[in-house]
């Protein structure tokens, strides 16, 4: 049997650009807020207030994913958990000042580093990956587990 060829293969492709974000992200962004903590910190800019699971359908994190991400910001105070006036059982979440300087910043410096990654594309061709790449993603949400979903 021949080897096979991964250039052809999306998976490997997909690992392979993943490595390269995350070497960027380090160097370019943070290495102390990873990249799912920067978007749960981004979601809650957006709307503030959602509970964890939300922040996790927003952001594409799985539950466990979520609920450790989340603990992470707590800790380090970027994050403040208030309970729903609402809803008793459930839990707002919320931007420390903190937090909000946090996501100011590292924001700012998204920016350059996506300009970076995608600086070999024309702008036609940017506009095109993330487009293929919102299309898979989508896709690809619909295969999670129905337990994963709920």
């Amino acid at each position: 049997m021949q080897a096979v060829d991964l250039s052809t293969h999306p998976g490997h492709l997909a690992r392979r650009l993943q490595q390269a974000h995350h070497l960027m992200w380090n160097t370019m962004v943070s290495q102390e807020t990873t990249s799912p903590q920067f978007a749960v910190l981004n979601a809650l800019t957006a709307e503030p207030g959602l509970d964890q699971r939300t922040v996790g359908e927003r952001v594409g994190l799985d539950r466990s994913t979520i609920a450790e991400v989340v603990s992470r910001l707590l800790r380090r105070e970027l994050l403040d958990k208030v309970r729903d006036p609402r809803d008793g059982r459930r839990f707002q979440l919320r931007l420390t000042d903190e937090g909000v300087r946090t996501h100011r910043r590292l924001a700012l410096r998204t920016v350059r580093m996506n300009q970076v990654f995608l600086g070999p594309l024309s702008a036609g061709e940017q506009r095109t990956l993330l487009d293929l790449m919102h299309r898979v993603s989508e896709a690809a949400e619909t295969l999670r587990a129905p337990e994963e979903t709920r």
